[in-house]
């Protein structure tokens, strides 16, 4: 259960569209934390909401589309602080005591080091790789979680409502801020990239991410994605 000093500071936001199978696992990393945990569905139709109430977890329901479902559960919530987080992706241990020390450095953005749960030597040739892109672009994805002060936030402009490169939006808005490592690790799912190679999914990522730079409307690389 939270304690109320928790539910001050940080709350947690999840968007979420069928992720039944990955968010027990989630939630479980989260518990040492205790902090409040809001989950915003888009009317999955494999239970998810359902299982996130067994949980305990607050559910509220948003338009489908990450921009939209963070933007509707960051509504939702009244802390200083705000970890974005994806359904299928588990800081690892001690997590929760390393995020308290980067927001005793006062208001900014972190991120967690992005990890794959697969055993490929694949795996770890992506997790260097995007290791370098956030060391040299300041450019971590939502895959890797993010820590944000909600004054940050709102002096952004908050999340837009995109369909999808809201992460990439929100950075760039950010800026001069650069997002910093907190220093633990966050294991999400390899399955996406076992399924689409873990060279060919991460270069159409590059195109679409270079498409949305060169001025390609969301809505337009939403139907290619």
């Amino acid at each position: 259960m939270a304690t109320r000093r928790q539910e001050q500071v940080v709350n947690i936001v999840i968007p979420a569209w069928n992720a039944a199978a990955s968010l027990p696992a989630t939630l479980d990393s989260l518990a040492e934390a205790g902090c409040p945990i809001i989950l915003a569905d888009a009317a999955s139709p494999d239970g998810t909401a359902q299982l996130a109430q067994s949980m305990g977890v607050q559910v509220v329901q948003a338009p489908r589309g990450r921009g939209a479902q963070l933007a509707t559960g960051i509504a939702a919530t009244t802390a200083p602080w705000l970890l974005l987080l994806h359904a299928d992706t588990r800081p690892e241990p001690g997590w929760w005591q390393a995020t308290q020390g980067f927001m005793a450095g006062g208001p900014g953005v972190g991120y967690f080091d992005f990890t794959l749960d697969s055993d490929a030597p694949a795996a770890r040739r992506l997790e260097r790789v995007v290791a370098w892109r956030c060391r040299r672009f300041a450019l971590p994805y939502g895959d890797q979680g993010l820590l944000i002060h909600r004054d940050l936030l709102e002096h952004a402009g908050g999340i837009h409502p995109l369909p999808l490169m809201e992460d990439v939006d929100l950075i760039r808005r950010l800026r001069p801020l650069r997002p910093e490592r907190i220093g633990v690790r966050a294991m999400t799912s390899a399955a996406r990239f076992e399924r689409g190679g873990y060279v060919r999914r991460p270069a159409r990522n590059l195109i679409f991410l270079a498409a949305w730079l060169a001025g390609v409307p969301p809505r337009v690389l939403a139907r290619w994605y």
